[in-house]
């Protein structure tokens, strides 16, 4: 089979990547492992999907099925059920794409690939949990998947290690499903995660969020019976003169997020050790020009409606490059101060038109203005009443101002 655009993965990036290649002219193959589409959207029934795209608030499987429905318009060639065992380039213009279904293995010759594999929950022993290992440890999507799709309860009297989004939506679900929340513990002093669902989930439903404290131990044989909980000093070591004793029954982590980067091992691509992914450019091109890599599996992201943008764009441009039309000169590295984790996007090129460059700040700042610099000058700016880690920024640049250099400041404002 020929094509001139794979896409790997059928969740909210990778369907707005195909549509978006298919609009562009592109002939395009959307792999899925699950027998359908839509990924981690299926099993999310809350609502707040979709603001700002399309400006109203879905479900999961609202706005997942918004975009099943341009895919089946599209008229986009779709394998569901099919997981990708290999992307090998040969040569300078030959990439082959290996999947294997109930069918059997083919081989899919392409032009461009666009990797929008997501990520995974990071496990227990990823964070160094101490304690034995009794039935009632769950990851927070896990969790999820067992009430939502399969209608069963995981406990009773429930802990939460970590306030990522994820931990903060299971905590009033388990809520409204009967259990008792006993509270949500942060190793960090602020909160992962955002401020709405902080209020909508925890406040509203007089859940306890204790921050800078964090899991000692997990106790239990062959179930959880409880939990030893410590604050945390600023060197984060516990201190266990402090330590207390919780009963509880379940236990959910909601302690990070990893990118699906297998496929991409070993592909001398240049690496974000903040991210654990890819360098990307403005195109979401890494440093491989046929890949592309987008939404989840490129940097964890806040709203399902970055990452929609995200897979838009990485379609478009794959589209480009597969006909020989993708810009590739003039480019100028993004660089950033040390209130900044991470720029998303670590190149851009100079010409017409304008990007926007999304990235996590490194702590929790008020009244502070973005600032973009190039050339000695300020080229962009934008005011924030506040700027936390757990909350995605994007400052847009007008890319006709560029010089010979970018860099993006977090400054106080005066």
């Amino acid at each position: 089979m020929k094509t001139d655009v794979v896409v790997i993965g059928g969740g909210p990036a990778g369907m707005a990547a195909a549509c978006e290649a298919k609009k562009n002219g592109a002939k395009v193959v959307l792999i899925e492992r699950e027998y359908r589409l839509g990924g981690i959207l299926n099993q999310c029934i809350h609502n707040g999907f979709g603001l700002h795209y399309l400006g109203e608030e879905l479900t999961g499987p609202e706005y997942a099925n918004f975009w099943v429905q341009k895919t089946e318009k599209a008229k986009i060639k779709t394998l569901l059920g099919s997981v990708v065992l290999s992307v090998e380039k040969k040569g300078e213009k030959q990439v082959f794409v290996t999947v294997e279904n109930e069918n059997g293995i083919k081989k899919i010759e392409t032009k461009a690939v666009v990797f929008s594999c997501g990520c995974r929950e990071k496990p227990g022993p990823a964070i160094n949990l101490c304690g034995d290992r009794p039935a009632g440890i769950y990851s927070a999507g896990e969790a999820q998947k067992i009430v939502n799709i399969h209608g069963k309860m995981v406990g009773k009297k429930v802990v939460i290690l970590g306030s990522g989004d994820i931990g903060l939506i299971m905590a009033r679900r388990m809520t409204c499903e009967g259990a008792k929340v006993l509270g949500v513990y942060e190793i960090m002093p602020t909160c992962g995660g955002l401020l709405r669902n902080v209020s909508q989930c925890l406040n509203d439903f007089n859940i306890p969020l204790y921050l800078s404290t964090s899991i000692v131990k997990i106790c239990g044989k062959e179930r959880v019976e409880g939990v030893v909980v410590a604050p945390v000093k600023e060197d984060f070591s516990f201190d266990l003169k402090k330590q207390k004793f919780v009963e509880c029954d379940t236990v959910l982590l909601s302690v990070g997020l990893l990118p699906e980067t297998e496929l991409l091992f070993n592909k001398n691509l240049e690496e974000s050790k903040t991210t654990n992914s890819y360098v990307v450019n403005e195109f979401y091109q890494t440093s491989e020009k046929e890949f592309f890599v987008c939404g989840n599996v490129l940097h964890v992201n806040d709203l399902v409606d970055n990452v929609t943008r995200e897979g838009l764009k990485a379609g478009e441009c794959a589209a480009l490059f597969a006909t020989k039309t993708l810009p590739s000169r003039n480019k100028i590295k993004v660089l950033f101060d040390e209130n900044i984790r991470y720029v998303s996007k670590s190149y851009v090129f100079k010409g017409k038109g304008k990007t926007s460059l999304f990235f996590r700040v490194t702590k929790e700042m008020k009244k502070v203005f973005i600032n973009a610099y190039s050339g000695g000058e300020k080229i962009a700016t934008k005011f924030c009443p506040v700027v936390r880690p757990g909350t995605i920024e994007e400052i847009e640049i007008d890319k006709s101002k560029l010089g010979k250099d970018l860099s993006l400041k977090v400054e106080v404002a005066s």
